[in-house]
């Protein structure tokens, strides 16, 4: 897959809300860009109706949301009924034809050594100047986590608002944050270890 900090390029792209530029659907709006496997399938099912679930989520966070499946837009129109009804609700997101493949190839969405090309369940998240800011990959025989997913925009976000913070283990918002080494951090809680060291700086964000 491409690097993090790196631009994600930009596509013309058939979708289900029609055809469109990738960056002009995003705007100036974070993006999250999310591929799978096919259409139909039962564990592609359950992740886009999580996600559509969370749509008020990616909202409040000025998250523009989209996904690609190997399949052309008149199957993914189909599967979008199957969808709506397992979730409860209405996909309002576009799902990109990537039916020749190129997008999976270009951005590595792809698992090598397969007899058929088959994309993983990878995940771009692409801040509002076009750079990657975090990826994630997964076989396609395992579902993501997309409430994960919301918790790892909202660190992103916090910690590109302050380059002086980073965010502990399984940080969520309202938790104290970690003062990054060589940065001051003025009235930080130190938890000194065994050894001494008092590395471990935290402090409210």
């Amino acid at each position: 897959m491409l690097n993090i900090g790196t631009e994600f390029p930009d596509f013309e792209v058939n979708t289900t809300l029609g055809k469109m530029k990738l960056f002009d659907y995003f705007g100036d709006s974070w993006g999250l860009l999310c591929s799978h496997p096919a259409d139909f399938t039962p564990v592609c099912t359950t992740e886009i109706a999580r996600m559509a679930q969370l749509v008020k989520e990616t909202d409040k966070r000025n998250v523009k949301v989209c996904f690609l499946s190997c399949d052309p837009v008149d199957m993914h129109k189909e599967w979008i009924k199957d969808i709506e009804q397992y979730s409860g609700c209405k996909v309002p997101f576009p799902i990109i034809d990537d039916d020749n493949n190129e997008i999976s190839r270009k951005v590595g969405m792809y698992e090598e050594g397969l007899d058929k090309f088959q994309t993983v369940r990878g995940v771009f998240v692409i801040d509002p100047k076009r750079k990657i800011r975090a990826t994630i990959c997964y076989p396609t025989q395992v579902g993501r986590n997309f409430d994960e997913v919301i918790r790892l925009l909202d660190a992103l976000q916090l910690t590109a608002k302050n380059n002086e913070i980073v965010t502990p283990h399984g940080w969520k918002e309202g938790g104290e944050v970690l003062v990054k080494p060589g940065c001051e951090g003025t009235g930080a809680r130190v938890e000194k270890l065994p050894s001494g060291k008092d590395y471990l700086r935290f402090t409210k964000c």
